[in-house]
């Protein structure tokens, strides 16, 4: 086994690194935190580095599906903003990995391409107000009226809807009683008549603002139907497919970042700060601290990219990004905190990034599928190996 990063990921790591110093200095990500805006600018200049296409098929345009590389973009990005890496998601992954997996050829050639330039971005409307993990709960429904189909609801927590092209809305499409098997997925533009974008002030994860979103008698086009005609009823086998393993990796690879910058922040300050005329990192217990959550966090990125790699190249991998995603979540969120104990007072105050680092991992174990969903599916699929 050889865990070394290959040339071009390394290579992937510098070239973000010298963005996100450039680009994305502390100074914008805080005040992007601030007003929970989403800077459009930046994610152009990121676009033109060519990472959006490593979800996309050389085909339509991109550089060849890479999932181990897209997960080190998210992380990369994390280390500095979620203000940037969450649009990055929503293109690259929401828009691309599910178009690539479920759009219909006519869909695929006509949007994709827009993905690799970085002009298309989808907000995932899955969660409703009294449905989360039971997505086969929904209801959200939509019928077909000519060459239309219309769309009544209400969806919640859709993150990034008001800067997103379309959100990719899962819908009820026959009765509620066959649940799995009357379910489409419907691109519905945030502009469209009938459709209200409302925010919801959320502790963390600022730029792709969360928001509250109802359809009333929605109208689109029959073409926008995810999959085509084909796709009508087929909206259960699209998100139980490898996109909904993915979200669960970029929710690591977000984790990650969030850590890797906390740990930075508190093994830097450790350094820095002297208290009863000595470095505070010389006290064995800040030391004790610091080692352990280094270790941790070393932990958490081999668990994310073993299962990115595993993802790659198409192997069954629902336990492992499960584990990943359970594991690195809860390491993001210790780390931070622990982080915030190090810097003391200053870990409290928003002149100190950490205190943005704790408000984004608390986030980490809720999203992509809570811990416990995760625990839930790690001894389900433990017990079917075991048949």
């Amino acid at each position: 086994m050889d865990f070394t990063e290959p040339d071009h990921i390394v290579q992937l790591r510098n070239s973000l690194r010298r963005f996100v110093a450039k680009e994305m200095p502390r100074s914008d990500a805080a005040r992007w935190d601030a007003e929970n805006h989403f800077p459009r600018e930046v994610f152009a200049k990121l676009a033109a580095l060519g990472v959006m296409g490593l979800t996309i098929p050389e085909e339509y345009g991109g550089s060849g599906r890479d999932i181990v590389a897209t997960m080190v973009v998210v992380e990369e990005l994390s280390r500095r903003s979620l203000a940037v890496a969450v649009p990055y998601i929503m293109s690259a992954c929401y828009a691309g990995m599910n178009l690539v997996d479920c759009g219909s050829e006519g869909q695929k050639r006509e949007l994709l391409p827009r993905v690799v330039d970085g002009s298309l971005i989808f907000a995932y409307g899955w969660t409703e107000p009294d449905v989360g993990a039971d997505l086969a709960s929904v209801r959200t429904h939509a019928r077909r009226a000519g060459d239309k189909i219309v769309v009544s609801g209400a969806k919640r927590f859709c993150s990034g809807a008001a800067i997103s092209d379309y959100i990719y809305t899962l819908v009820r499409t026959g009765a509620k009683e066959d649940r799995h098997r009357n379910l489409s997925i419907v691109l519905i533009p945030p502009t469209a008549p009938g459709v209200t974008i409302s925010t919801i002030e959320s502790l963390g994860m600022k730029g792709a603002a969360t928001t509250d979103v109802a359809f009333d008698e929605v109208e689109v086009p029959a073409g926008n139907l995810v999959g085509g005609e084909a796709g009508w009823n087929q909206g259960w086998s699209m998100i139980m497919g490898i996109g909904l393993d993915v979200e669960k990796l970029e929710v690591a690879a977000m984790g990650v970042g969030i850590a890797q910058a906390a740990l930075d922040d508190a093994w830097a300050y450790a350094h820095q700060r002297t208290q009863f005329g000595e470095k505070i990192a010389s006290y064995q217990s800040v030391r004790h601290k610091l080692a352990d959550m280094k270790t941790s966090l070393h932990a958490a990125r081999l668990m994310l990219y073993h299962a990115a790699w595993l993802a790659d190249r198409h192997v069954p991998c629902g336990s492992e990004t499960s584990m990943a995603k359970l594991f690195v979540a809860e390491v993001a969120k210790s780390i931070a905190l622990e982080s915030q104990t190090i810097l003391g007072a200053y870990g409290y105050v928003k002149d100190f990034d950490v205190e943005r680092y704790v408000r984004d991992a608390l986030l980490m174990p809720i999203i992509g599928g809570s811990s416990a969903i995760q625990r839930n599916n790690i001894y389900k699929w433990s017990m079917e190996s075991r048949r």
